[in-house]
């Protein structure tokens, strides 16, 4: 049977990853790694992606590469060039930046993505991520996250689902959200929109278990 390590920055991104990992490759072996420091040390120290926060991820990754894991998701997309060392580190098993199944999607349809996020860091680390000339639309979900720290998931899905709605009036064809923990917005966003829907969280199962089976 097949090991996948799920490394977590976010409590939060848990549920919705293991969730899918259950229904669409219920064969895999789940382990999940949870330091959910890594995001509040990145929002208070304001040293960015350092030699420090490097060396965490690369401890993180060795760990679950000592126990056997034969690919690895990491589920926090505000840390983008921290997974892209590791992967190069790791080079003989697949290693997954959260968001770049998703982007790998997005990039096969046409028209204007709108990408949501309740993160703002992810609103800067991720549209560099996508292909040059790719017509994008940002939108921050202010207070989403908060909420669905106090335990208001329902809000939590609400504030997205506007943002959805009023991308379309921006004139996006399609929805993207950024965040493993926003997956469960999904049907919110698709009724408030009218427009399809991607999540990180099903993009990178789909691409996790074709590379990992090669």
């Amino acid at each position: 049977m097949t090991r996948i390590a799920l490394i977590h920055a976010l409590s939060h991104s848990v549920a919705p990853i293991n969730e899918a990992f259950a229904r669409d490759w219920p064969e895999a072996v789940r382990m999940n790694l949870l330091d959910d420091s890594l995001s509040a040390d990145l929002a208070r120290d304001g040293k960015g992606l350092d030699a420090a926060m490097h060396e965490r991820f690369q401890r993180l990754a060795q760990y679950a590469v000592d126990t056997g894991a034969r690919g690895i998701l990491f589920t926090c997309s505000a840390f983008g060039p921290c997974i892209e060392a590791v992967a190069r580190r790791h080079a003989g098993i697949p290693v997954l930046k959260p968001n770049e199944a998703m982007i790998e999607e997005a990039a096969q349809g046409e028209g204007r993505l709108g990408l949501i996020a309740t993160f703002p860091r992810t609103l800067e680390s991720m549209p560099p991520e996508f292909p040059a000339g790719m017509a994008l639309e940002l939108a921050l979900a202010e207070g989403a996250l908060a909420a669905l720290d106090a335990g208001d998931a329902q809000r939590h899905d609400a504030l997205i689902a506007e943002q959805a709605a009023a991308l379309r009036a921006r004139g996006c064809t399609r929805i993207a959200l950024a965040q493993f923990s926003m997956a469960r917005a999904r049907a919110a966003c698709e009724a408030a929109s009218g427009l399809p829907v991607l999540t990180t969280v099903d993009s990178a199962v789909r691409a996790l278990r074709r590379r990992a089976s090669v």
